[in-house]
């Protein structure tokens, strides 16, 4: 679930429908069901009117119009494939999306859905951050690791390190 602040609306992953619910915050009421054509997992708005959605079983991104509420462009996360986690920086314009399928981490550009750059990440990623403060970029995997990343700018990311965590401990926030 992701709220756009650009449209004002609550935007739902529905993985077994293969569809986005659209709800307006105000009322409550459903605006729309959008069809993603695939099981989205993880959703980032960019406060600019664009609701991106890793769709894992198409290994893509699917950038939504969050005015018209219509799939705009559709984009490969090759290397990467099955993509569940996504992050966002909203303000260089970069998606962190990180796959499955093989195990990558992702940096693309959220204009035009280039990939930037990648790094291998565990096994059973679940989860991704940014922290914009920071400029560092996390993935956690359900083998027990965080694997954390900086942006030394927009185009360029270095390693930091990988956290040990439980095994199983794949869930995160930020």
């Amino acid at each position: 679930v992701v709220y756009d602040p650009a449209s004002k609306r609550v935007f739902t992953m529905n993985g077994d429908s293969h569809n986005s619910t659209v709800i307006d915050a105000k009322s409550g009421t459903i605006v729309k069901t959008i069809d993603l054509g695939g099981s989205p997992e993880f959703a980032v708005a960019d406060g600019k009117g664009t609701v991106y959605a890793s769709i894992a079983s198409k290994d893509e991104i699917a950038a939504i119009d969050s005015s018209t509420l219509m799939v705009k462009s559709r984009w490969p996360v090759m290397p990467a494939g099955s993509p569940t986690a996504l992050a966002i920086d909203s303000q260089h314009r970069r998606l962190f999306s990180a796959g499955r399928k093989p195990q990558m981490l992702v940096v693309m550009d959220a204009d035009s859905g280039k990939v930037v750059q990648s790094f291998p990440i565990g096994v059973a990623v679940d989860a991704a951050a940014y922290d914009a403060d920071s400029g560092l970029v996390f993935a956690s995997t359900r083998d027990g690791m965080v694997h954390v990343f900086h942006e030394d700018s927009p185009d360029k990311f270095s390693v930091v390190e990988t956290i040990k965590t439980e095994f199983g401990a794949k869930t995160m926030g930020l």
